[in-house]
């Protein structure tokens, strides 16, 4: 009969609940909620009853109640139902009570997720339902699967459910994103991933409704990897005008180590080294701009703030302008070397001859030949820029030509335009053209002749596009090694233009009030006249990049708008073979090589050998790192 099992399953609920060893050892949060399901609620997990519904006028109410809500997690309910391949899978959100406010799920299969209960206005509270996803969540306030048995009614022992908790930005839970299953042969392991997923999803929710919420205050997000500022795992402040916090999400409170009511009504000067003031002069309307910020406990992390910055000022003299050509560029080149490579490149770029840029990695290749863009008659037109060797060489084929919908697996159903196609009318940049596969070498190369590209998977396309090539590496060398094609070579290198290191600048003065402008975004900032002088007689191995980088950081921890000397980075202040007072060395090249050495030995003593953290400091990359390490014979010691 069909009770039979239920009566089983309802024996087994009572046994784990007193205290009896369950089938498969059990989840000790499983038998205390069908201990609070027997003893505090008085439910049976063998009888058979429809779901409690809300009527549609109630349901109506709910959830106009939680409407922006709704909005918000339509779009993530939707994606999380695609990310689990739909079939199978019911996506549902529900208020604070376990009412489902909302339910996606595949047309065919909704009248078999409503057999189950799962009803928009159904009530799947842990007190009217027993143990179940949304019930138990609420009741827990974490995220848990409840997989099949675990169930404490008999008539769900069939779904599989996986719950995580929305909150709101002052910590009461809002609502409950479920993915609830109800095919047979779903494992509690295969639910590792749905529940990462739905946790995912739900904080992104959470994200949302917290920046939607507080859109009128002034908003820093911040985390302790730069790159993880934006994404769920971040804090979030709303902050009042004058610097006091008003709300605070649980990721915030983590990363300060406090709870809410300690953080709640305090200033930001009680967390952060800095006055509220100065956190408010690196506010963008977006909150697109990332800078390192420091604890009052010494840690560093790094935020972006949302809000509208005070009007800046800034007191470095603007550099003379650049006579040459009629459009001036964004960079600096004041250098006349680069002043005469920039006016012969844009000369002939105009008459569609292709540029080859070659120089050290950092040195501004990409940024001579944006300016080279903009200052030809293609300025209105795209640019675009590849790196080659930052792609996988898997996936460099289809950035590059692009792919037509469903012409392999994984492919986007409506395609994707490649670069060349993206950049049709204006300009591509292939950087780091050295490291392009051969095989891609030959179809750029009928690319280049036949002004056609071809799409995986597609037909061919006309295109317009002039072509700028940049790298570090001897292609000469490279052709010879049968690693580069020799006919490409010839193709692309129509100037060849040797970009100076930062060292070999004579404009390196000019280029670094250039960008500390850039960097300071106005800011009355000025700088001591020792720690200029160590900042020009640095080697600078990580050449502009570096530059920039090392330049940001000081203005972002810039206190009492001055910058002295003893701000400045332990490998310029004191690691430096080019130090302040310490005289130069011996020129010609092996002076320079040393150099490049000592200033290597420095980071790498300063950063204990962390190599991914030695190359973010001087601007470069591992792979850049690891080429100067064997260049100078460097090992770590043992």
């Amino acid at each position: 009969m069909q009770s039979n099992p239920f009566t089983r399953h309802a024996r087994q609920v009572h046994t784990v609940a007193h205290g009896g060893a369950s089938e498969g050892g059990g989840d000790p949060s499983i038998a205390r909620s069908w201990l609070r399901c027997l003893e505090d609620y008085h439910l049976d997990p063998a009888l058979i009853e429809a779901p409690v519904v809300l009527e549609h006028g109630r349901l109506q109410e709910s959830r106009e109640r939680l409407r922006q809500v709704l909005q918000i997690a339509e779009h993530e309910m939707n994606s999380l139902h695609q990310q689990l391949s739909g079939a199978g899978h019911a996506v549902l959100l529900t208020d604070a009570r376990g009412v489902i406010l909302n339910c996606v799920t595949a047309p065919a299969e909704r009248r078999s997720f409503e057999r189950a209960g799962l009803w928009l206005g159904a009530d799947w509270s842990e007190a009217r339902e027993g143990t179940n996803g949304i019930g138990t969540c609420l009741v827990e306030r974490q995220a848990l699967t409840i997989h099949q048995h675990e169930h404490f009614r008999g008539r769900h022992t069939g779904l599989t459910c996986s719950a995580s908790p929305v909150f709101d930005p002052h910590g009461q839970l809002l609502a409950v994103l479920d993915v609830s299953s109800a095919r047979p042969d779903v494992s509690r392991q295969s639910e590792f991933h749905t529940m990462a997923m739905v946790t995912l999803s739900a904080k992104m929710i959470e994200s949302c409704y917290f920046l939607r919420q507080f859109e009128q205050y002034w908003l820093l997000r911040f985390h302790v990897q730069a790159e993880s500022v934006g994404l769920f795992s971040e804090g979030l402040l709303a902050v009042e005008g004058d610097g006091r916090i008003c709300a605070a999400n649980q990721s915030a409170l983590n990363l300060l180590g406090r709870v809410r009511g300690g953080v709640v009504g305090q200033s930001l000067e009680d967390f952060f080294t800095c006055r509220h003031d100065e956190v408010f002069s690196r506010a963008t309307p977006g909150g697109s701009a990332v800078w390192p910020l420091n604890t009052v406990d010494g840690r560093l992390v790094f935020a972006s703030l949302r809000g509208q910055a005070p009007a800046p000022v800034w007191s470095v003299p603007a550099a003379q302008p650049l006579p040459v050509p009629e459009v001036q560029p964004q960079v600096c080149l004041l250098d006349p070397a680069l002043q005469n490579h920039f006016r012969r490149s844009v000369r002939v770029f105009e008459r569609n001859v292709p540029l080859l840029l070659r120089g050290e990695t950092g040195c501004g290749k990409e940024a001579f030949a944006l300016a080279v863009h903009q200052a030809s008659g293609r300025r209105d037109k795209p640019f675009v820029a590849i790196n080659c060797a930052s792609i996988p060489e898997s996936l460099i084929e289809s950035e590059l030509f692009g792919y037509r919908g469903g012409s392999f697996t994984g492919a986007r159903k409506e395609g994707m335009r490649g670069k060349l196609l993206q950049a049709d009318g204006g300009t591509l940049l292939l950087d780091e053209i050295g490291d392009m596969p051969l095989d891609l070498q030959t179809r750029l190369l009928r690319v280049l002749e036949e002004r056609q590209v071809v799409p995986i998977g597609g037909e061919p396309q006309a295109v317009d596009v002039r072509i700028i090539s940049a790298t570090h590496r001897d292609l000469l060398q490279r052709v010879e090694q049968g690693t580069f094609r020799e006919d490409l070579y010839y193709r692309l290198n129509g100037l060849e233009v040797a970009l100076p290191a930062v060292r070999e600048r004579s404009d390196k003065a000019q280029l670094l009030d250039f960008l500390f402008r850039e960097e300071a975004k106005g800011q009355l900032i000025d700088i001591a006249s020792c720690a200029r002088q160590a900042l020009l007689a640095f080697a600078w191995p990580g050449n502009v990049r570096q530059m920039r980088n090392v330049l940001r950081t000081l203005v972002a921890l810039c206190e009492h708008t001055h910058i002295a000397f003893a701000d400045l980075p332990d490998i310029i202040r004191e690691g430096s073979p080019l130090r302040a007072g310490a005289g130069l060395p011996a020129s010609g090249p092996e002076a320079l090589k040393d150099a490049e050495c000592q200033t290597l030995l420095a980071a790498l003593q300063a950063k204990h050998w962390h190599l991914t953290r030695v190359a973010e400091y001087l601007g470069i990359s591992r792979n850049t790192l690891y080429r100067k390490l064997r260049k100078h014979n460097l090992n770590r010691p043992a």
